[in-house]
Parts: structure tokens; C-alpha cells; sequence
């Protein structure tokens, strides 16, 4: 948590702000904006399902802002639920997980870029043996690239590999890198 109070108390020191041009006819400053909130956001998020004798829900959503206007570098911030049910075992485990995720994108090229993450999540660790269950709080530092291609207009898909550092003993990850796709509006 102490890492999403530092994230928010620098980020907005971090994003461009206006330049002050003092007009032909007066000495007063007025602001010139460089571009648009619009322009410097993008959205997007993940969505998985999964129905039968195991369910999973998986959504993702989450927002980015470019820090400089080529473009090139992003810092944003996302929400995560996950619903589980498996209905294999008795009894039925089924649990809801939750978090937050703070990350930063680079793009190397176009349509290439690095992504570092640090995300937290409460898990509902489930006993198999006799049911009973804890809420755990597990971090992720998750690094990787991915690719993004345009699908007109500012609308994209993208495609992204993973791989958690901290490979906390909790993590659902075990040590394997993950792929996940989506779609992103403005990125």
C-alpha cells in the first residue's frame, strides 16, 4: 500500500504541465497547453471468462497517461477482480480475488514496448483438506514487453508476456511466464 501512496504523491510531478508564453500585446502570462488530458490518456483492460466445471472471471480495466508527447513513455494505474469456482473437488472451491496494479510503458518501437508493474492482490487462499479459507494480500513485480496493433481510429489490441520477479510462495504464477491480450483505447 505504501507503494500506491508514493506512486500517487509523485505522479502527478511527473506528468508535462503547460508552458506560460506572454502574449505580443501584454506582459500577463497566459497557459498554452501542449496537448489535451485526452490526447496524453489511453484505457484499456483485460477481460477473460471461462464457464463449465471450472469457472473463471477474470476483469481488468485500467488507465494510462503518456509523460511525453512523442508518445513514448506512459505510467498508469488498474483495478483487478478475479472470481474462481471449481467444481471438481467437494467441496466446491470457489473464491474472489481483488487488487490494484501501478505500471509504466516504453515503447522501443511503434509497435513494441517494455512494461514493469508492481500489483497487489488479495487472494483467498482455500484449504483443500478441509475447506477453510485466508485472505492474503500478494505482491507481483511483473516485467516483460508486448506488441500493439492498431485497429483504426485509436482503438488497438495488444499482446504482452510477463514474468513475475518476486515469485512470492502465494503467487498463482509459479514461476512461469504468463501472455495475456486486450484491447486499448488510445495506446
Amino acid at each position: 500500500m505504501r507503494s500506491l501512496t508514493f506512486l500517487l504523491l509523485i505522479l502527478p510531478n511527473l506528468l508535462p504541465a503547460q508552458d506560460y508564453v506572454a502574449p505580443k500585446d501584454s506582459t500577463r502570462s497566459t497557459p498554452k497547453e501542449k496537448w489535451s488530458f485526452k490526447d496524453r490518456t489511453y484505457f484499456g483492460g483485460n477481460l477473460g471468462l471461462s464457464f463449465g466445471t471450472v469457472t473463471s472471471v477474470q476483469v481488468e480495466p485500467w488507465m494510462g497517461v503518456f509523460l511525453d508527447e512523442r508518445k513514448k513513455l506512459s505510467a498508469g494505474v488498474g483495478i483487478t477482480y478475479w472470481y474462481y469456482r471449481d467444481s471438481r473437488f467437494t467441496p466446491e472451491l470457489e473464491s474472489n480475488s481483488y487488487g490494484y496494479r501501478v505500471f509504466s510503458r516504453y515503447r522501443v518501437l511503434q509497435p513494441v514496448y517494455l512494461h514493469a508493474e508492481y500489483s497487489n492482490q488479495s487472494f483467498e487462499i482455500i484449504n483443500r483438506f478441509d475447506g477453510s479459507n485466508d485472505r492474503q494480500w500478494v505482491p507481483f513485480l511483473l516485467v516483460g514487453g508486448g506488441y500493439v496493433s492498431s485497429l483504426g481510429g485509436r482503438s488497438s489490441v495488444f499482446i504482452q508476456v510477463l514474468w513475475d520477479v518476486l515469485q512470492d510462495p502465494n503467487s498463482p504464477y509459479g514461476g512461469q511466464p504468463f501472455f495475456s491480450m486486450g484491447v486499448g483505447v488510445g495506446f
